[in-house]
């Protein structure tokens, strides 16, 4: 094997290099995240809140591939580091079997499962009508986001951060293009509403998964993809989810608090729901860098754990977590000054209740930023190292422990004004978990790593 610039680059630069393809991407999917709403909300308060009550079933289909993803970058990373190849290989193939068998429980989910869900969550009718179109397109359209993931995870693991941006920036772009046209019906296009913006996304995915599978398979990259001449070993499966399984459990509670959240507000008002849903568009532009920050710092951090390098994964921890707080800390003073005019983007009607009550709950929840930049840069160590379980604990502690009982306790005490701030207040309690873990793992694994 050439030597891998993951272990021999200095780290500041390495870090810089490997994550700006990650950061780029995921500020353009924040783009297409606060597009596709931008435009879905100029049909109606209603029609924000229907997609609102979709995000926590999507995110459990996401969670599913970014935490298989992460599994088998980490496993890849790590027996690169350790100079293993055939083994990266076996689980790049592996892998990648892996999407179609995810893939195939979603599908039926989007079939039996959609119009169960929505009326679950909301009695109205409009809402469930259209939450349930939408649901069902995203989930049965779901291989291509799946093949995608894994194909991106698979190229990261390696070092080459430039072909998933250029696969994400397609799948965006298209999303972009498309969301008006199908919403309104501009043109040739069909008027969709809701439905459309559904369409839409999944034709992006289409795209992207086609230009993923080009660069993954035409062109040649240190791990290979095998279709054939291989034996299927469950225990390469047990490896990729003990970081992946997880990883995977941490989304999809991120998923129940999201849902318990919906009802919570919905207790209050279906525009506290729809508040709710602005602010997830609009955090992600300021969660997305720092989870693109993630993918470049992740594989540096598995190639040097598995190569027994101590420092640099180390440094790399460090740099990585001083650029996280510094995109944090933004993000943070622009909540904080322009609450209004990043809700106006998303109140086409100019509704007072959504101002009224989005400014308070803007301001209180960003002021979690600051702690969720030590908890990303943190979980990615343990993820990195093959320790998912010790993050998976932070976000019970975050999410379910203290987001969901605090909001009810507050809402309960002090009304819908409060409910908040159990955002802010359950990420320090998170803060206070990594740093005992953290300081445990580094006792027990780190200290005498290399020596």
């Amino acid at each position: 094997m050439q030597e891998n610039k993951m272990g021999t680059m200095p780290v500041g630069r390495l870090i810089i290099t490997m994550s700006w393809p990650a950061v780029t991407s995921m500020l353009i999917q924040a783009m297409y995240n606060v597009v596709d709403s931008f435009f879905v909300s100029r049909l109606g308060e209603n029609a924000l809140a229907a997609i609102t009550y979709v995000f926590p079933v999507q995110m459990v289909m996401i969670s599913v591939a970014v935490g298989t993803g992460i599994g088998i970058n980490s496993m890849i990373s790590r027996r690169l580091g350790a100079r293993r190849l055939e083994e990266a290989n076996l689980t790049a193939s592996h892998g990648y079997r892996l999407s179609f068998f995810n893939w195939a429980f979603f599908c039926i989910m989007g079939v039996f499962a959609a119009g169960p869900l929505m009326r679950a969550m909301t009695d109205t009718p409009y809402i469930v009508e259209e939450g349930t179109r939408y649901m069902s397109i995203i989930m049965i359209g779901s291989l291509f986001i799946f093949v995608q993931v894994i194909s991106e995870k698979i190229l990261q693991a390696t070092g080459n951060m430039i072909f998933p941006m250029l696969c994400s920036m397609v799948g965006a772009v298209t999303n972009i293009i498309l969301d008006p046209l199908l919403i309104f019906g501009i043109g040739p296009f069909p008027e969709m509403g809701v439905t459309g913006a559904a369409v839409a996304t999944v034709l992006g995915q289409f795209l992207s998964m086609c230009l993923g599978q080009y660069l993954l398979f035409g062109i040649n990259h240190p791990v290979k993809v095998k279709i054939k001449g291989w034996k299927w070993q469950w225990i390469i499966c047990k490896e990729i989810y003990a970081v992946g399984f997880p990883s995977i459990l941490m989304q999809c509670i991120g998923s129940v608090m999201q849902f318990g959240m919906n009802m919570i507000l919905r207790s209050f008002t279906e525009t506290a729901v729809a508040v709710m849903g602005v602010y997830g568009r609009l955090q992600s532009f300021i969660f997305m860098p720092v989870f693109g920050l993630n993918q470049g710092v992740l594989p540096v951090l598995g190639f040097n754990y598995g190569a027994r390098n101590k420092k640099r994964l180390l440094d790399s921890y460090k740099k990585g977590f001083a650029i996280a707080f510094s995109i944090m800390a933004l993000g943070l003073i622009v909540f904080q000054l322009f609450p209004h005019q990043l809700l106006s983007i998303f109140n086409s009607q100019e509704s007072q209740e959504m101002y009224t009550i989005g400014e308070p709950a803007l301001r209180a929840i960003s002021w979690c930023f600051l702690p969720a930049s030590y908890g990303i840069m943190t979980s990615s160590v343990f993820q990195a190292t093959g320790h998912g379980f010790l993050s998976l604990w932070s976000s019970l502690i975050r999410q379910l422990v203290g987001i969901l009982p605090l909001a009810i306790i507050f809402g309960k005490m002090f009304g819908l004004g409060m409910v908040w701030f159990a955002f802010p207040l359950a990420e320090i309690l998170g803060t206070a978990y990594l740093i005992i873990a953290f300081a445990a793992f580094y006792k027990k694994d780190l200290k005498h790593l290399g020596e």
